[in-house]
């Protein structure tokens, strides 16, 4: 139902801000935007994902080549790492959202990660890292202070200069298009971009590290970092600037504030009775949004209009008191949407976890393809990334386009969501087999209780179906996630939608890094040798959960009503949202 039915009579008319954010753009940017910026956009992201890509993929490697840090430990720093990563999207996010703007946002994180790279490419130097030793060997020495400080310094910076880009790149670009069709086009095509970078660095990149040396890698995530950076600001005429909005959190805040001072008052069926209307120096804008809905009843109240709530020339006299129906809309939306978005942190959780140990189980198997090439320890989980990209691929091609002419509708988000849920999981039940089989033969040669950390005599082969069943399922849950809170979210929002993904992967990390140490401390399954563990029963562990998640997403799924059509109309699913 549009609001405009349903006017205040003391508003008029005026621009919707709902759908998409056109009453945000600056008028000197209405015109631009557009496939053109998806060339800057897709160079910037190129350039920044190679360089994050390149320090990234091989710290667990570095960390216990170069600092002497043992497997485990290592795997662990490289889960925190994986974390804040994902955890400063949503610190930028907000920042782009309520103060300075994406693009600001994202030239600002592109000169601290170059910082960041620059500092990790100087600990190469042998005064800014410890003597090389034998892994295992007592008479390995720990980094000083001053070099694990510009160690971790370097870290710190890329990490947060890589946290306040991605996502709020990929915001940006979606905000160059107006249709929501077009909308989701762009986000296959960022994903396809991202992971085609990936598979670079995590092969190209990783290989110098490895074969020639870690000054000449890193060196290559500098010059990276710095072209990604270039290529951005050069497409800076071409953009599409949003205006922040000021921060909408407190608009949200005043929601339950309002509805806890007015809990005694009685609801009302009328819709006059509620607040529709929001005024601003002067100017009246219609805030779209429908009908108070039956669900989270008491929140309603925030919206209902008491005696000295308005002023006489109808501006909000009392702001903690009175909010706009729009307000509580959106507040609700959050609230329906919190239980999807939980299932996704323990859907990541699994893959946090295989991402750290896979590596771990790369540098324990054959690596070697033919005589002469031996695969990176820190590339095996490229795998993945190439399973993905390719994935998105036939996926936007050709299921989404027989999808739609079997069932007249395309897959919708939730859907796509539901199918990387069951493919997680089958991806941990595969991992179990193939660990299970490396023990029985590590075991079969007796290569238990050896200091040196004997190579088991199976290919690494035989990791890639689990890597390839994560990708398969990363193509669906990771695009169909951004473009579900993409489109659900409040408008005010959109930064910190798409960051919510990153969010849920921070926590998923940070909870991998817990549930690897609850393992460690109640069972012998995770020793500094993993042939004298069990990973095989982590795994199953990990298969368990996934499965236990998936039905409760399909709870959560079953009962959730989508706030837009397939075809982006403001229209809902359903009567009570």
């Amino acid at each position: 139902m549009a609001a405009a039915d349903l006017q205040n009579p003391d508003c008029t008319a005026q621009p919707s801000l709902s759908g998409d954010r056109e009453s945000q753009i600056s008028d000197s940017g209405s015109t631009k935007g557009g496939w053109i910026t998806f060339l800057f956009i897709a160079g910037a992201l190129t350039g920044l994902t190679l360089a994050a890509g390149g320090w990234g993929a091989n710290l667990i490697v570095y960390l216990i080549e170069e600092f002497n840090v043992k497997r485990i430990d290592a795997a662990q720093i490289s889960n925190v790492v994986s974390g804040s990563t994902s955890l400063f999207p949503i610190v930028g996010a907000i920042a782009a959202d309520c103060f300075f703007g994406s693009f600001s946002i994202i030239a600002l994180c592109s000169c601290i990660s170059l910082l960041g790279v620059v500092l990790l490419a100087l600990t190469t130097l042998d005064f800014l890292r410890p003597q090389q030793c034998e892994h295992g060997s007592t008479l390995c020495k720990n980094p000083s202070k001053i070099q694990f400080a510009v160690l971790y310094s370097g870290i710190a910076l890329a990490v947060i200069g890589l946290g306040g880009t991605r996502f709020t790149l990929a915001t940006m670009g979606a905000d160059q298009f107006d249709k929501p069709k077009h909308q989701g086009t762009f986000f296959n095509w960022y994903f396809f971009v991202f992971y085609v970078s990936a598979v670079i660095s995590n092969t190209a990149i990783v290989y110098v590290e490895d074969n020639v040396s870690w000054t000449w890698g890193f060196g290559l995530t500098v010059v990276c970092n710095l072209i990604g950076l270039v290529i951005f600001l050069l497409g800076s005429r071409f953009y599409r600037h949003v205006k922040p909005q000021g921060s909408p959190f407190v608009d949200l805040a005043r929601v339950f504030v309002a509805a806890l001072r007015k809990r005694k008052v009685l609801l009302s069926l009328n819709s006059d009775d509620y607040y529709y209307c929001h005024k601003h120096q002067g100017s009246v804008k219609m805030v779209t949004g429908t009908t108070p809905t039956k669900s989270f009843r008491f929140l309603n109240r925030a919206a209902l209009k008491t005696e000295g709530d308005n002023r006489a020339d109808g501006l909000i006299a009392k702001p903690w008191r009175l909010c706009t129906v729009q307000q509580v809309v959106d507040l609700k939306t959050l609230i329906r949407i919190f239980p999807l978005w939980c299932t996704s942190i323990f859907l990541a959780t699994p893959i946090g976890i295989q991402s750290s140990l896979t590596v771990l189980q790369a540098l324990t198997m054959d690596r070697h393809l033919g005589p002469h090439f031996k695969i990176p320890a820190g590339s095996i989980f490229v795998i993945a990334f190439i399973s993905t990209a390719i994935s998105l691929t036939l996926i936007d091609r050709i299921l989404c386009p027989l999808w739609k002419k079997l069932t007249n509708h395309s897959p919708t988000p939730l859907q796509r969501i539901g199918l990387g849920q069951i493919l997680n999981a089958l991806s941990m039940a595969v991992s179990a087999l193939v660990e299970s089989r490396r023990l029985r033969i590590a075991h079969a040669h007796h290569l238990q209780n050896q200091p040196a950390g004997p190579i088991t005599p199976m290919l690494a082969l035989w990791l890639f179906p689990q890597l390839a069943l994560v990708g398969i399922g990363e193509a669906f849950h990771f695009p169909g996630q951004v473009s579900l809170y993409y489109q659900e979210f409040p408008t005010s929002l959109r930064s910190t939608s798409t960051a919510m993904i990153s969010l849920l992967i921070a926590i998923a990390f940070y909870l991998s890094t817990a549930v690897i140490d609850l393992i460690r401390r109640t069972t012998k399954w995770l020793p500094d040798d993993l042939n004298n563990g069990r990973l095989d029963n982590v795994y199953w562990l990990l298969t368990v959960l996934g499965m236990l998640n998936f039905f409760g997403y399909l709870v959560c799924a079953r009962m959730y009503k989508y706030k837009y059509t397939d075809e982006g109309h403001g229209t809902s699913n359903g009567s009570d949202q």
